[in-house]
């Protein structure tokens, strides 16, 4: 089952001659539970899509279809909602809020949505993040990668239909990159989360399950269980 898909979705910018097509076509389908990773350098246009596939930003054209739901057929207010819902964001540099505690932050999106938390499943995800001891310390009494394991834990939190990783180890060492991308994997398998993560690393690609590459707005391969396009 395809929990997101794209069809012919494109972004561009300004006009002939100085057309930018920062993503031109791109038709692609994400499995319900895999964990995948679109890998393309600078310019490449993987953080365009991945904005597009979280409705952070507009297509020029194409569509978006994440969990049943076409993206460009909501208004402002019900896509917000539909993100907190349905979507869970990783960010490169964590944007967690540094005046509240480790719990509060994880649980903030499910607070949002007035919807009560789940304590058992929250208690699971931070065992599994080796975050029970630092619930009640604030993001700045923790190292990078701890600050990270709390922006994997807050997007789990939600038990969104998708989660979207962009570039989540650019701001760790070799060592802690490992250890985040080996908790993402785990997270996924543990609780049969879909996993999208954008990355430069070639490195860090390969512990997905399936590897798409993306340059100059397409998509030219895509390896591991899938078959090559």
């Amino acid at each position: 089952m395809n929990i997101l898909s794209t069809k012919n979705l494109t972004k561009h910018y300004g006009a002939e001659p100085l057309l930018v097509k920062a993503l031109d076509g791109i038709t692609l389908e994400i499995e319900q539970g895999s964990f995948t990773a679109i890998v393309g350098t600078s310019g490449s246009g993987k953080s365009t899509l991945l904005h597009m596939l979280g409705g952070l930003d507009t297509p020029t054209g194409g569509s978006v279809c994440v969990d049943g739901q076409e993206l460009s057929g909501m208004g402002k207010n019900e896509l917000a909602i539909f993100r907190r819902r349905k979507i869970g964001f990783i960010f490169q540099n964590y944007n967690l809020m540094p005046n509240l505690t480790v719990y509060d932050n994880i649980v903030l999106p499910v607070e949002l949505d007035g919807r009560s938390v789940d304590k058992e499943y929250l208690t699971t995800i931070a065992n599994t993040l080796g975050l029970e001891d630092k619930l009640n310390r604030k993001p700045h009494k923790l190292s990078g990668g701890q600050q990270q394991r709390v922006s994997i834990a807050r997007a789990l939190a939600a038990k969104p239909a998708i989660i979207l990783a962009d570039e989540p180890t650019g701001n760790l060492d070799s060592h802690t990159s490992q250890e985040v991308i080996g908790l993402l994997k785990t997270t996924s398998e543990m609780f049969h989360q879909t996993i999208v993560m954008i990355t430069h690393n070639e490195e860090i690609a390969q512990s997905a399950d399936r590897t798409i590459r993306i340059e100059d707005g397409k998509l030219w391969k895509v390896c591991g269980k899938y078959e090559f396009e």
